[in-house]
């Protein structure tokens, strides 16, 4: 790589390698503070709650770089553990059919979300607040109760390791490079940076906006099911919890903005997201082995989460206040 290519790579990237480089020291110290020292159990523990958020963290990240948002990715993760906990069990067939049957109903949801906003021209915030009370009742409708019949050999083989890797850190692996770097190459993925830079320009040079927008809210409700699957497999039961759904919902936003991404669109990636997704759980995980009290979880999550959004704004200090163009 030359050195106007590095300094481009750099430029372009340094967020999420700011991000990545604060992960790897929190989770250092978080290794070397565990107090039954580095651990196969450990790790799997912490790559399960991990992968959970990097996952819902990558379904917020494919509208926001269109320039959207999705408030109902808690939600549809939620509706997905509920049908999860009444269709991953029995035979073979019938598990694969109910892992279709969830990764369908996400899939189904984000295409409810780009219809609104596509097709009904409801803002991005509008409509999918609106749909994530609609996705909560459904999960209501399907789980009224907690509980749940989760088939536990399958449960044990997704959530547990292979030659001392985490099968769900697999699991993010194959998402990145089966889903979002072909994604990312493509049209389409082009689209949806170009839509989220300038959505008028970007169509005045012939992108297809409407697909590019279907596209990334089919995937972020694909992505948000994958998280509700997961979700069920670790707790191998379900609850239609609208707690729950704004928890996720609301870190996904964090991680996003922690990642690097621009909550104004065009700028980011998955990568980064799942990075501050890692971070967030690190801290939960940090305040756990130095026995300080869950309630600083928030402060210190809301203060990184402040922090981030200081350095996504730098660059609109930079930006001359278009009203003075005209004075």
């Amino acid at each position: 790589m030359s050195g106007s290519a590095s300094r481009l790579f750099l430029r372009h990237n340094a967020l999420p390698l700011l991000a990545g480089a604060i992960f790897a020291a929190m989770f250092g110290l978080y290794l070397a503070l565990q107090p039954h020292g580095i651990h196969t159990d450990v790790l799997i523990t912490a790559s399960n709650k991990g992968v959970l958020l990097a996952l819902v963290a990558a379904a917020q990240t494919l509208p926001v770089l269109t320039g959207g948002i999705d408030l109902s990715v808690g939600a549809i993760v939620v509706l997905s553990n509920c049908v999860a906990s009444v269709l991953v069990s029995g035979s073979g067939l019938q598990i694969g059919f109910g892992v279709l049957a969830v990764l369908g109903s996400g899939l189904v949801a984000g295409l409810f979300n780009a219809l609104a906003v596509v097709v009904g021209r409801l803002q991005p915030i509008i409509a999918t607040l609106a749909t994530s009370t609609m996705f909560y009742g459904v999960s209501l409708l399907v789980r009224p109760n907690p509980g749940g019949n989760v088939d536990d050999d399958f449960a044990s083989a997704m959530t547990g390791a292979v030659f001392g890797v985490p099968v769900s850190m697999l699991v993010l692996a194959t998402v990145l490079v089966l889903l979002w770097m072909p994604f990312r190459r493509s049209l389409t993925g082009r689209g949806v940076y170009a839509v989220g830079s300038a959505e008028a320009s970007a169509y005045m040079s012939g992108v297809k906006v409407v697909r590019s927008k279907l596209a990334a809210y089919v995937g972020s409700g694909l992505l948000a099911s994958l998280a509700g699957l997961l979700l069920t497999l670790i707790a191998e039961s379900a609850q239609a919890s609208a707690i729950q759904a704004g928890d996720l919902t609301l870190n996904s936003i964090a991680a996003v903005v922690i990642g690097g991404t621009s909550l104004f669109g065009g700028v980011g990636g998955i990568v980064g997201s799942i990075l501050g997704a890692f971070i967030l759980r690190t801290i939960g995980d940090l305040l756990f082995v130095l026995s300080a009290s869950p309630l600083w979880q928030p402060l210190f999550q809301g203060l990184i989460l402040l922090v981030a959004v200081s350095f996504g704004a730098l660059p609109m200090l930079r930006t001359r206040n278009r009203l003075e163009t005209y004075r």
